[in-house]
C-alpha cells in the first residue's frame, strides 16, 4: 500500500483514539484509570462502567468491525463482485430475522442457542441468494438485486413481528439498528474466539481463492475443488455474518465499506485486500461508533450504531456501481408475449370483483373456523369494512399502474415502486412529515410521503443518466437509495417517541387505519391517476425505443418524464400511507397482466390496475383473517406472494 493509504489509516486510528478518549475522560479523569484494576467491588460505579461497558464497547466494535470487514472481502473474491458483502446479499438480515422471530415465539431456543440460530437465518437466506446466483454464473448485479430484495424482504417480517409484540419493540428495535452496548467482556472473548478462529481457515483458503480468479478450467487443471472451496469460502463469510449479528445485532454495509476502501487506498492484490480489510472494518466501526457516543452526549439521543453504518451504504453503492459488470435483466420479450383477447382478459379480472366482495363481506372466520355472515351480522360489520376495502383496492390500484408507468418508461421490466426507491423515498417523506409537522395531518402527511417518491425516483434518475447506466443497473441505483432510506428510519424508530410506533405501523401496513373520508380519497384518487396514465399512455408506447426515436416523433422526452415521475411519485405516495414500503404489488400485477396478453400501453395501464386491485384487497382479507383474531400487517401479507414471484422471474432463466 502507499505512503496515502496509511496515512489514512493512521487518521482514522487517531480520531477513533480521539473520540474514544473524549468518552472516557469524561466518565473518568485519566490519572485515576489506574485505580480501574482494582476488584468491582471497591470501584465507583463511573469506574465500572469506563471499565465493564466503554472499554468492552470499544473492542467489541473493533472484533465486529474486523469479522464483517474480512466477510465482505471474502465474498467480493469469491464473487469478483465489489459490491458484495452481507448486507447486500442479504445474510445479516437473514440473522436478524431469525432471531427476532426465534425471540418472540420460542424464547427458549434463543437461551443458550442465540448463535446458532443466527447461524441458520444467515445460512438460509444465503443459501436463497447463492441458488439464484448459481443459474446465471453468480453475475454480480443479480447477485445484488436477488440478496438486497431478500433482506428487505426479512427487515419487513422482523419489523412486523416486533410491531406485534409491543412489550418487546424498543429492545428489539435497539437490537435490529446494530448496538454495541456492553455490560461485561463476555461478547468480545466470544466473538473475538470466532474471529480468530475463522481468520485462521480463511489464511489456508487464500491461495485456492486466487486460483479460483484464473477461471474454472484453470482451476481444474491445477487440482482444485472448486465446488468445496466456494462452498468453504462462502460459509466462513456467512459464519461472519452471523457471529456478528448475534452478537450486536444488524450493523450494515461495514464489508462494503472496508473492502472498497482498501482498493481506494492502492490495494490490488487480492490477498493484500484480504489481509487489509478486516483491519480497515475495525478502525471504520470504531469511528462511527465514537460519533454515536459524541451525538449521545450532545444530543441525549442513543442511536444504535448499525444505523449510522448503513448512512454509508446507499452512497457507496451509487459510487460503486459503475464499476460493476452488467447484466441481462429478465424481461417480457415479444417472443414470450402472445396478443391476447383483450374482451377475455378485462372479463376475467371483471368476475373476479362481486366474488371478491361477497367473500369480504359475507365470509369470515369465528372462534371454530369459517362461518357464512348472515345478513343482519353484515349489515352490522359493513361500516367496519368497506373502508378498507376500497382503500386497499385503492392503494393496489395505485401501486400496480404505477409499476407499469416505470417498466414502461425506464425499459426496465423489474421496475417498480419497491425496487426502484421510490417507496424508500416515500417512507423517508412521510418521515419528514411527522418530524416537522406532528399535527399536520393526513394532507401534510400524503404530502411528504408523495414529495420523497418524486425526490427519491429524481434522484435515481439523474444518476443513471448521468452515469449512462444501462437499463437494469437503474435497479441497483434504486436500491441503493431505499438502502439509504431505510438506514435513516431505523435511526429515527431508536429514538424511542410516538414516531417509533408511526414509523412501525407505515412499514408494515395496515388497513385497519383507514376511515370512510380516506377510502373515498384514495377511490377517486387512484380513479384519477389511472385516467392520467391512460391519457399519456402514448408518451408510454414511445419511451421503450429509446429518445431518438421519441424526438423524431415530437416527443419532448425530458417533459414526458418529469410529468409520469410526478404521477408516479404522487401515487406511491398515496397508496404508501396506507401499504407501506413492501408489497411487490407493483410489480407482481404488470408482470402478470403483461404475461396475459394485455401488451398495449392502455391495455397494460388499466389492467395492472383492476389486477393490483384485486390482488391487495385478498391480501386485506387474508390480513386480518390468516391469524384471526390477531391482524398481520397489509403490506407484509401482500409481500408474501410478491417476494416469492421476484426470486421466480430472477431465477427462471440460465
Amino acid at each position: 500500500m502507499t505512503m496515502r493509504a496509511w496515512s489514512f489509516l493512521s487518521a482514522s486510528l487517531l480520531a477513533g483514539l480521539m473520540l474514544f478518549a473524549l468518552a472516557a475522560s469524561s466518565q473518568v479523569p485519566f490519572a485515576q484509570w489506574g485505580d480501574l484494576l482494582a476488584p468491582p467491588a471497591e470501584l465507583t460505579l463511573d469506574k465500572i462502567i469506563l471499565a465493564y461497558s466503554l472499554f468492552p464497547r470499544a473492542a467489541v466494535a473493533l472484533v465486529a468491525g474486523a469479522a464483517l470487514g474480512l466477510s465482505g472481502a471474502l465474498l467480493q473474491q469469491l464473487l469478483r463482485n465489489p459490491l458484495a458483502d452481507p448486507s447486500t446479499l442479504g445474510i445479516s438480515a437473514g440473522a436478524q430475522l431469525a432471531i427476532v422471530a426465534a425471540t418472540l415465539y420460542v424464547p427458549e431456543i434463543v437461551d443458550g442457542h442465540r448463535t446458532l440460530v443466527a447461524l441458520a437465518g444467515a445460512a438460509g437466506a444465503a443459501a436463497i441468494v447463492f441458488a439464484l446466483g448459481w443459474r446465471r454464473a453468480f453475475e454480480p448485479v443479480t447477485m445484488v438485486v436477488s440478496g438486497l430484495l431478500v433482506g428487505v424482504t426479512a427487515a419487513a417480517l422482523s419489523a412486523a413481528m416486533t410491531l406485534a409484540r409491543g412489550e418487546y419493540l424498543m429492545s428489539l428495535v435497539t437490537w435490529n439498528g446494530g448496538s454495541l452496548s456492553q455490560q461485561d467482556w463476555s461478547v468480545f472473548q466470544s466473538l473475538g474466539l470466532e474471529l480468530v478462529l475463522l481468520g485462521l481457515l480463511a489464511g489456508l483458503l487464500i491461495r485456492p481463492l486466487l486460483v479460483l480468479r484464473l477461471g474454472d478450467t484453470s482451476a481444474r487443471s491445477l487440482g482444485v475443488n472448486l465446488g468445496g472451496i466456494r462452498f468453504a469460502i462462502a460459509a466462513i463469510a456467512t459464519a461472519l455474518a452471523g457471529f456478528v449479528a448475534s452478537a450486536v445485532g444488524l450493523v450494515s454495509f461495514v464489508g462494503l465499506a472496508a473492502p472498497a476502501f482498501v482498493r481506494a487506498c492502492g490495494a490490488r492484490r487480492p490477498a493484500a485486500i484480504v489481509a487489509l480489510s478486516p483491519l480497515a472494518g475495525a478502525l471504520f466501526l470504531w469511528l462511527c461508533d465514537g460519533i454515536v457516543q459524541t451525538l449521545a452526549r450532545a444530543s441525549s439521543e442513543n442511536f444504535p450504531t448499525g444505523a449510522v453504518t448503513a448512512l454509508v451504504g446507499g452512497p457507496l453503492l451509487l459510487w460503486l456501481l459503475p464499476r460493476v459488470r452488467s447484466m441481462e435483466v429478465p424481461h417480457e420479450g415479444r417472443e414470450n408475449v402472445h396478443r391476447g383477447n383483450l374482451k377475455t382478459a378485462f372479463a376475467a379480472f371483471l368476475v373476479l370483483v362481486p366474488v371478491l366482495v361477497a367473500i369480504a363481506f359475507f365470509v369470515g372466520p369465528s372462534g371454530h373456523g369459517w362461518k357464512f355472515l348472515s345478513w343482519a351480522e353484515t349489515l352490522d360489520l359493513a361500516p367496519l369494512r368497506w373502508p378498507r376495502l376500497l382503500a386497499s383496492a385503492a392503494a393496489g390500484g395505485l401501486l400496480a399502474v404505477t409499476g407499469a408507468i416505470l417498466q414502461r418508461m425506464t425499459g426496465n421490466a423489474m421496475a417498480s415502486p419497491e425496487v426502484v426507491g421510490v417507496s424508500g423515498g416515500a417512507g423517508l417523506g412521510f418521515a419528514a412529515a411527522l418530524t416537522f409537522a406532528p399535527d399536520g395531518g393526513t394532507v401534510v402527511v400524503f404530502t411528504g410521503a408523495g414529495l420523497g417518491a418524486l425526490i427519491a425516483m429524481l434522484a435515481v434518475l439523474v444518476f443513471a443518466s448521468r452515469r449512462h447506466l444501462p437499463p437494469e443497473k437503474l435497479l441497483l441505483a434504486g436500491v441503493a437509495v431505499g438502502s439509504f432510506s431505510s438506514a435513516v428510519l431505523s435511526a429515527l424508530l431508536a429514538i424511542g417517541d410516538q414516531r417509533s410506533w408511526q414509523i412501525l405501523s407505515w412499514l408494515g401496513g395496515s388497513a385497519s387505519t383507514a376511515t370512510p373520508a380516506t377510502a373515498i380519497f384514495l377511490g377517486i384518487f387512484s380513479l384519477l391517476v389511472l385516467a392520467a396514465a391512460l391519457l399519456l399512455s402514448r408518451w408510454l408506447t414511445i419511451l421503450p425505443f429509446g429518445p431518438s426515436i421519441a424526438l423524431s416523433l415530437g416527443l419532448s422526452v425530458r417533459l414526458s418524464r418529469v410529468l409520469l415521475l410526478l404521477l408516479s411519485g404522487a401515487a406511491t405516495g398515496a397508496a404508501s400511507l396506507l401499504v407501506g414500503p413492501l408489497s411487490f404489488v407493483g410489480l407482481v400485477a404488470p408482470h402478470i397482466v403483461l404475461r396475459a396478453g394485455l401488451v398495449t400501453a392502455p391495455q397494460h395501464l388499466a389492467g395492472s390496475f383492476l389486477l393490483g386491485s384485486i390482488l391487495m384487497a385478498l391480501a386485506d382479507f387474508g390480513a386480518r383473517t390468516a391469524t384471526f383474531p390477531y391482524e398481520l400487517p397489509l403490506g407484509l401479507f401482500a409481500a408474501l406472494v410478491g417476494a416469492p414471484y421476484l426470486i421466480w422471474l430472477l431465477g427462471r432463466h440460465r
